[in-house]
């Protein structure tokens, strides 16, 4: 680039244009720029600098040897060898007083400050930059306002100096004693910590110097301001610190004094062993604590195992040995309470009330023989033999989600009087959680029940363990054992934890287990406990259940009053036979609270007013199109579908069974992520439809010239069981032989090859899953039929039983007579 488009292009980015008419009579120099990042030098102040670019060493060897001024300008960016754009365009001339050079090649400096100067023109950029500069030079007025603001400049510098602490005494006397307002201005503005911008704008200022002084006490004050806050906080924490150190030198002290005395840790001592003997331990819990109270007695505070063994005092001294609440054994006042908190669910009610009724018995019993008891004792001195009282009872609640298993046993909790605790076993893999950890561990803590218990605060709680189906083993252990010695009436009264390694009695906690399924609880287990089961309710007890627990509860939580919304009773069976097809009501529950929402949310809009009464049309308007509808008849409309029964986890279910056949060589397809037992079933089905074709009106031949194809729906759920035997016969016999299965009939049973039905287990859960869909016949096995006293009377009442003993009664039963179409082609 030429000389003269470089200095077009300068002046148009720098606006040095404008100011060309008044820079052709100012003073005009050519000088050697000096480039400095985030250092602003002034005039007539002396600075010490260090260079060690190579262009700046080329520069200032140049300058010595030639005694000539340098200019000293500001960085745009910090970068070591700047451009001509990225440099201020005011500086100050600057003559070398002393130079001293390293062995590295670089240079320590000082300078001299002269004249402030503006570039008007860069000439070269190599070996170094060189400008043609114009001198600003400076008047500084003298007034009183001027020297108001030296003496504040003075008093502001002096306190920073103060505030700082790092600045030498004589620098600071030297500052002070100049007493030309522009060299006391520069210098204290070279001392004085100021962001580079603010610095380089009081150099560039062209305002009188009262303006620049003016300027310069604005800075001070605020880093006056800065330095007090920093001096503020540093006292405060010092003081913190301090304070911490002179208690901790009390602390000694006391210590030291009260050993001199005999105090201190020993009356620390004394306090845990009134504890420990006032907890009412059992003899060998005692023992043991007393053992340990001992040992910390002679241990120092400092030692490691110190807080090891008093972690485990206070855990000792914090169980309930012997607090036990009062039951309230009234049975009336218990029914009353399960009846308010739970509709239907009988069977549970009653073996509750059997419980307490027994528990009442006992105690009255207790009471006579007590009299008997003590005139024993006055007569023989002998103590008696002590007999162990326990619960005997642990109940298993066995059933889908949503019907109540954990709320259940909050309400036992109320009607008996005792407190609740809760605790959830699923996925649980390590037996540590039930049993605790050994102390050797670093962090040891006891197990999850006697942590429970602590947190109850007593020994004789309703203690509720949930999702006990779905407890895992590894490595670690397996849980499931472990609560073996828990729920055992035989051994918890002796349950020991890994962490307190003494024994404590359980045998008065009332213990309630919750699952969804019992085949995964392992049988050991499962033989400890007395299994209550749970099926799902009818459509008429979760409408009474809607509108006596879930409408009201939900109107509450948001936000509502009960005389502002009201659910019509179509509407809540709209919302069971469209919208939530399950077992439970829980999704019942969350669909009414959506309502509720969309309600409130209408009413803040504007849109509606109270009080809204929610009609079927309102449920599907707020709630959009159904999620369940009437697929029975629409999948059963064609030969080789019928509709089965299945139990699940989640409560009954019904399953259609598909079958096709095609032209192949005798092959037989099994899709839907069956079990083995499902397809030993399926086999079964096939080998009974061929072994009576003829009787099914079927022509034998089809089998050698077809593939047949069953298929069960929902490929993504595994299914396994032996009850569709019965239906993949109906669905293999309805195929070939073009008769279709009636859409209002469901069926489940096993199989076996001569053709018998057998029975089959989750009757009660598939057949209120039947009652769900709508469907109005059920075939079951004859040796079902006392299941059917488990069901709901309603339920009973609705439905037809076809109980049958040979898979023709099932097929003379499902499969509705041959169309005259088909009739025809046949023949």
């Amino acid at each position: 680039m030429s000389n003269d488009a470089h200095r077009a292009e300068s002046l148009l980015a720098e606006g040095v244009a404008e100011e060309s008419d008044q820079t052709q009579n100012e003073a005009q120099e050519i000088v050697s720029l000096l480039t400095l990042n985030n250092v602003v030098l002034y005039p007539l102040v002396a600075t010490p600098l260090r260079v060690h670019q190579p262009r700046a060493v080329r520069l200032v060897e140049d300058a010595v040897v030639n005694r000539k001024m340098i200019g000293a300008v500001t960085t745009r960016t910090n970068t070591e060898e700047p451009s001509a754009d990225e440099i201020h365009r005011v500086g100050t001339l600057l003559t070398i007083v002393r130079h001293f050079k390293f062995t590295d090649g670089s240079y320590n400096l000082l300078v001299q400050g002269g004249e402030r100067f503006r570039i008007v023109e860069i000439l070269s950029e190599t070996p170094y930059l060189t400008a043609r500069v114009a001198l600003l030079p400076e008047t500084w007025e003298t007034s009183l306002e001027v020297e108001a603001l030296q003496r504040s400049l003075k008093d502001a510098f002096q306190r920073i100096a103060e505030l700082r602490g790092d600045m030498p005494e004589e620098l600071v006397a030297m500052v002070l004693s100049s007493e030309e307002p522009r060299q006391l201005t520069y210098a204290i503005a070279t001392y004085t910590r100021m962001s580079v911008e603010s610095a380089q704008h009081l150099l560039e200022m062209e305002e009188s110097g009262a303006a620049k002084m003016r300027y310069l006490l604005q800075v001070l004050s605020r880093e006056i301001e800065l330095l007090e806050l920093g001096r503020r906080i540093q006292a405060e924490a010092q003081s913190g610190i301090e304070r911490m150190q002179r208690e901790h030198f009390l602390r000694e002290q006391l210590r030291t004094i009260q050993r001199e005395l005999g105090e201190g840790e020993q009356s620390e001592i004394n306090e845990l062993r009134e504890k420990i003997l006032a907890a009412g331990m059992n003899p060998e819990a005692e023992r043991e604590a007393l053992r340990e109270l001992d040992r910390l007695a002679q241990m120092p505070p400092v030692a490691p195992e110190y807080s090891v063994i008093r972690t485990y005092l206070d855990w000792m001294v914090a169980l309930p040995w012997q607090t036990v609440t009062e039951d309230n054994l009234d049975i009336a006042h218990a029914r009353r309470v399960l009846d308010e908190d739970h509709y239907g669910l009988k069977d549970v009610k009653e073996r509750i009330l059997e419980f307490l009724a027994v528990r009442k018995r006992r105690r009255e019993l207790a009471e006579a023989k007590q009299d008997q008891q003590a005139q024993q004792d006055e007569q023989n001195p002998e103590p008696a033999p002590l007999r162990r009282e326990r619960e005997g009872v642990i109940l298993c609640f066995i059933g889908p989600p949503g019907v109540g298993k954990t709320s259940l046993g909050a309400s036992i909790a109320r009607a008996m009087g005792r407190r609740f605790i809760r605790m959830s076993v699923g996925g649980v893999h390590d037996e540590a959680e039930i049993r605790g950890f050994r102390r050797t561990y670093i962090g040891a803590m006891p197990g999850r029940i006697i942590q429970s218990i602590r947190r109850v605060g007593s020994r004789n709680p309703v203690f509720m363990i949930d999702e006990v189906d779905k407890l895992s083993a590894d490595y670690r252990g397996d849980p499931a054992s472990a609560l073996l010695e828990v729920l055992d009436p035989e051994q918890n009264f002796a349950f020991h934890d890994h962490y307190l390694d003494v024994p404590f009695d359980l045998s008065q906690t009332m213990f309630i287990c919750t699952a969804n399924t019992l085949e995964t609880i392992p049988g050991p287990l499962r033989d400890r406990m007395e299994v209550l089961h749970l099926s799902g309710y009818t459509e008429r007890e979760k409408l009474a259940i809607a509108q006596g627990y879930l409408v009201p509860r939900q109107i509450k939580e948001n936000g509502l009053q009960p005389s502002e919304v009201c659910f019509d009773d179509e509407a809540i069976l709209k919302l069971i036979r469209e919208y939530t097809r399950e077992a439970g009501v829980r999704n019942l529950e969350r669909e009414i609270g959506s309502i509720c929402r969309k309600l409130v949310m209408r009413y803040q809009e504007g849109r509606i007013a109270f009080p809204v009464c929610v009609t079927p049309a309102l449920v599907r308007e707020l709630l959009g199109k159904a999620r369940y509808y009437d697929e029975v008849t629409e999948r059963t409309d064609t030969p080789g579908v019928a509709t089965g029964l299945s139990w699940t986890p989640f409560g009954g279910e019904i399953i259609f069974v598909e079958a096709t056949q095609m032209p192949g060589n005798k092959s037989f397809v099994l899709t839907g992520q069956l079990g083995d037992v499902m397809k030993e079933s399926a086999q079964a089905a096939l080998s009974y439809v061929r072994s009576h074709a003829k009787a099914l009106g079927i022509d034998p031949r089809v089998f050698e010239k077809s593939d047949l194809h069953v298929h069960v729906p929902a490929g993504a759920q595994p299914k396994d069981g032996p009850s569709a035997g019965v239906t993949i016969a109906t669905a293999l016999a309805s195929l070939l032989s073009g008769r279709r299965v009636r859409p209002d009939v469901a069926m489940t049973g096993e199989i076996t090859l001569r053709g018998s039905v057998l029975p089959v287990g989750g009757v009660k859960e598939k057949v209120l899953a039947t009652h769900r869909a709508g469907i109005k016949t059920v075939i079951l096995p004859r040796r079902n039929e006392p299941d059917l006293e488990d069901l709901p009377e309603d339920v009973r009442q609705s439905l037809n039983f076809v109980l049958v003993d040979r898979v023709q009664q099932v097929l003379d039963a499902a499969l509705m007579p041959l169309e005259r179409k088909a009739r025809r082609r046949r023949r």
